[in-house]
């Protein structure tokens, strides 16, 4: 994946498709993991997965991705000891996406960045998703748990994508 440097620092480029409206109707194959693969959500035990406490906080939270947004559906989906993958749906386009600025906070870090999030994005429900997870987790004292920064996300094009 190309470098670049900014601010004297190595930034790695986006895995977006360029050019793509990430608020448009569509199916999303997305994967999300823990920092550094870490198995927090659970372990497998005769081919089944077992969910830990954090485990069963993002299998929660991610129902409620659908439940609280009028434009989300959630079609198949799984939790993993060390990642997640689902299918989202984007049902229609919420043309309100106006660029909201933040300022994120990274306290292990060290550093805090400027960053604009268009509303009703794949990025910006993910981001969300995560957020609201982590603070769950954290209130009860995992503290340690961690995300990796970025997902992948793959977008549905044809039922031969979706049945794959």
């Amino acid at each position: 994946m190309p470098t670049d440097l900014f601010n004297r620092k190595y930034r790695i480029d986006s895995i977006r498709l360029p050019g793509w409206d990430y608020s448009r109707a569509g199916y999303y194959f997305v994967t999300i993991c823990t920092k550094n693969r870490s198995p927090y959500f659970g372990e497998v035990l005769d081919e089944v997965v077992r969910l830990s406490r954090i485990g069963e906080i993002v299998a929660e939270e991610w129902i409620k991705t659908g439940d609280i947004r009028p434009n989300v559906e959630l079609d198949a989906w799984i939790v993993m000891p060390d990642h997640m993958h689902a299918i989202v749906v984007i049902t229609h386009t919420i043309k309100n996406a106006v660029e909201t600025p933040r300022r994120l906070e990274t306290p292990r870090r060290g550093v805090s960045t400027a960053r604009k999030w268009a509303a009703n994005t794949l990025g910006s429900i993910i981001g969300q998703f995560k957020g609201k997870c982590t603070k769950r987790i954290w209130a009860e004292g995992h503290t340690e748990f961690a995300w990796q920064t970025r997902f992948y996300d793959r977008i549905i094009r044809t039922n031969d994508d979706l049945n794959n």
